[in-house]
C-alpha cells in the first residue's frame, strides 16, 4: 500500500467515526468553473483583489469593481454544484460533519444541498449598504444594474458565450476589463448609502462573533478536515493552528503545497472531486449526481493511488 492510498484510509476513518469539521476553500470550487488566486488554476493570473480601503474611498474604483463584477455575476450564478461539493453534502446529511465552514462565496454547498454552512468570508449572493446596513439580494442589484446601464459595452472584453463577455475570471466574482469607462453604479434605495457585495474584502477583518463561532466549532470537532485551501490567509490558517493546538488531528486535501501542511497529521495531494466522491463510496454512501459507489470506488486509484 503505498503512502497516497493509507493517507486515504485515514481519510475515510475520519469520515466514519463523524464528528468532522471541514473548512474548505477555493480549489474545491474550481471544478464548477470558479478559479482560485493561488491553486494550480491562479498560477498563471496576476489578479490582485480590490482592498477595502481602495473600495470605499474611490467612486472610480467602485465604478470599475461594479462593472466587472456586474459581468462576472453571469459566471458565478451560472456555475454548478461539483462532486466534492455533492459528496461534502452527502456527509452532512448522513450526520458524519460536524460543521462545514467555508472561505468560498459562491454558495455552492447550499446548492448541493448542505444545510448548516458558516460562510467564514460572507457570499456574493447579497449585498450590504455601508449606510444603514441593510441587506438586500443580489439578484435584486443586478436587475438594477441592468436597467441603468441598458447600452453600456465592455471594453477589453472578448465575448466566449452567448451573452457573456470576459476576458479573464477571477475568484471573487469579476473580470478583467480595459475599462469600465460610462458603467452607472448604483445605491441603496432605503438611504442611498454605497452599496457593497456582503463578503470580507482584503483589508477587512472578519465580524468577531463569526471568527468566535468557528473556533468553537473546531474545538468541539474530533478532525479538521482542510479542502481545497492553501492557507495563505491567516482568516483559514488560524483555525488550523487552533485545532494543532488542542490536538486535533488536521487532515489537508489540496492541490499543491499549503500553509498548515506542518500540521497535518495526513496530507492529500490530489483531486477533491474524485477523492471526496471515492470517500462516500467507501462509506457506502451515494452523494446525489455523483458516479456510482462502484466508479467511486475505481476513483481511489486515479486520484490518490
Amino acid at each position: 500500500m503505498d503512502s497516497k492510498t493509507h493517507s486515504f484510509g485515514i481519510l475515510v476513518e475520519a469520515f466514519r467515526v463523524g464528528n468532522v469539521a471541514i473548512l474548505s476553500g477555493a480549489g474545491l470550487s474550481t471544478e464548477s468553473g470558479i478559479p482560485d488566486y493561488r491553486g494550480p488554476s491562479g498560477q498563471a493570473r496576476a489578479a490582485t483583489p480590490m482592498t477595502y480601503q481602495v473600495f470605499t474611498s474611490s467612486a472610480a474604483a467602485r465604478q470599475r469593481y461594479w462593472a466587472r463584477s456586474h459581468l462576472g455575476w453571469r459566471h458565478i450564478t451560472g456555475a454548478s454544484p461539483n462532486a466534492g461539493h455533492r459528496a461534502v453534502a452527502a456527509l452532512e446529511q448522513r450526520g458524519l460533519l460536524h460543521a462545514i465552514i467555508t472561505q468560498n462565496v459562491d454558495g455552492l454547498h447550499q446548492a448541493a444541498g448542505a444545510a448548516a454552512v458558516t460562510e467564514l468570508h460572507g457570499s456574493l449572493h447579497r449585498v450590504r449598504c455601508l449606510g444603514c446596513g441593510q441587506r438586500t439580494s443580489r439578484a435584486l442589484l443586478d436587475e438594477r444594474l441592468r436597467a441603468a446601464n441598458p447600452s453600456w459595452a465592455p471594453s477589453g472584453a472578448t465575448k466566449v458565450a452567448p451573452g457573456l463577455e470576459e476576458t479573464r475570471m477571477n475568484p471573487d466574482g469579476d473580470v478583467a476589463l480595459e475599462s469600465t469607462d460610462g458603467f452607472t453604479v448604483v445605491d441603496c434605495l432605503a438611504c442611498g448609502g454605497l452599496l457593497k457585495p456582503d463578503v470580507v474584502f482584503f483589508g477587512e477583518s472578519v465580524p468577531k462573533p463569526r471568527v468566535d463561532e468557528c473556533f468553537a466549532r473546531v474545538s468541539a470537532a474530533s478532525t479538521l478536515l482542510v479542502l481545497g485551501s492553501s492557507l495563505t490567509v491567516f482568516s483559514g490558517l488560524r483555525y488550523v493552528r487552533h485545532a494543532g493546538k488542542l490536538g486535533i488531528p488536521v487532515v489537508i486535501v489540496n492541490q499543491g503545497p499549503t500553509r498548515g501542511d506542518p500540521l497535518a497529521s495526513v496530507r492529500l495531494d490530489a483531486p477533491l472531486g474524485d477523492t471526496l466522491t471515492a470517500a462516500v463510496a467507501a462509506l457506502g454512501l451515494l452523494a446525489p449526481g455523483c458516479p456510482s459507489v462502484g466508479d467511486g470506488m475505481g476513483a481511489v486509484t486515479g486520484a490518490v493511488g
